[in-house]
């Protein structure tokens, strides 16, 4: 919050707004009542926002796989709208994709529930904030996969190792591009680095 004025600079305010011409008195008044006003919020009343999918998955793997599945090598179908596969033109050119999609069978009362837990529910691993773990259970779940890119044909793009069951909704596909999404020396929480498990999309 501002500085709160003393006494007596506020009676030295209101004996400016009587000496000064009348713009100046207004001026002087508005510089007083601004002082004196609770501080705007940083974070402004922001809208809800309405995503449309942009297409589905398919594969074999029909329901929620529990920790340590293996995905690698779960081969799957994304289907684009039909009006949209002219926007798949020149992916084919490269190797990877990054796939981002909805979980939907997290259930609603899920979605935002913990602002803290222990990452893969391991005790062992320090209490970590929800937004420094790839947890599911998060105010937006959106996931996101890089992912070998097998085939573009008509409006089905093809990927392997993609950590999403058939019908999930994808949100966005991008190319991957090793200079901009490949950072060797990131630094990572120790407790992530302990009993790794394959393509776990998790925690």
């Amino acid at each position: 919050m501002p500085p709160l004025l003393t006494p007596l600079e506020v009676t030295q305010g209101r004996m400016m707004t009587d000496s000064f011409p009348s713009g100046n008195v207004r001026f002087v008044r508005g510089v007083i009542r601004r002082l004196f006003q609770r501080p705007a919020s940083e974070i402004p009343e922001l809208s809800d926002i309405t995503l449309r999918p942009i297409g589905v998955v398919r594969n074999a793997v029909k329901e929620p796989q529990p920790p340590g599945f293996d995905w690698s090598h779960v081969k799957s179908g994304i289907l684009v709208r039909p009006e949209l596969a002219d926007s798949l033109l020149g992916l084919d050119s490269y190797s990877h994709v990054k796939v981002l999609f909805w979980p939907h069978l997290v259930p609603a009362e899920v979605i935002g529930s913990k602002h803290r837990l222990h990452p893969r529910d391991d005790p062992e691993n320090p209490l970590q904030g929800i937004l420094a773990t790839r947890s599911q259970i998060r105010f937006n779940p959106i996931l996101v996969t890089a992912v070998p890119l097998l085939s573009v044909k008509g409006d089905t793009i093809r990927v392997r190792g993609l950590d999403a069951i058939d019908g999930t909704p994808v949100l966005d596909i991008k190319p991957y591009f090793p200079h901009f999404d490949s950072i060797p020396d990131a630094r990572v929480a120790e407790w992530a680095t302990r009993g790794r498990e394959p393509a776990k999309k998790g925690q």
